[in-house]
C-alpha cells in the first residue's frame, strides 16, 4: 500500500515506515502531522486517483527532526564587466516518519 501526498509545493510517494526529508515545517520534534493533500492511494493493487485529492484521505506522520541540507554555491558573473556575485545557500528540511495511511 502506497500513497502520493503533496506537500511544501512537492509530491512524494510514500509508504508505512518512509522516512522522507520535506520542506521544513513548523512542527516541533516528536510532533504528529497529518498530511490531507493525498493525491492517489494504491490499496490492494487497485490505485485510487483523486480530483485533484482523495477525498477523506490522510497521511499521518511523525516529526523526527529539523536540519539544514548541504551548502550550495550561487555564482553569478558577467563576463568582461568585473561583476562577480558570490552566495551561499543551505535549505532547511524536516525529517519526517510516516506512520499510518489512512484511506
Amino acid at each position: 500500500m502506497y500513497a502520493i501526498i503533496e506537500t511544501g509545493g512537492k509530491q512524494y510517494k510514500v509508504q508505512e515506515g518512509d522516512t522522507l526529508f520535506i520542506e521544513k515545517l513548523s512542527a516541533n520534534e516528536g510532533d504528529q502531522v497529518v498530511f490531507d493533500k493525498v493525491i492517489a492511494v494504491s490499496k490492494d493493487g487497485s490505485l485510487n486517483v483523486g480530483t485533484p485529492t482523495v477525498s477523506g484521505a490522510t497521511v499521518s506522520a511523525k516529526v523526527l527532526s529539523h536540519g539544514k541540507s548541504k551548502k550550495i554555491i550561487v555564482f553569478k558573473y558577467k563576463p568582461k564587466k568585473h561583476s562577480r556575485k558570490k552566495q551561499g545557500h543551505r535549505q532547511p528540511y524536516t525529517k519526517v516518519q510516516i506512520e499510518k495511511i489512512n484511506a
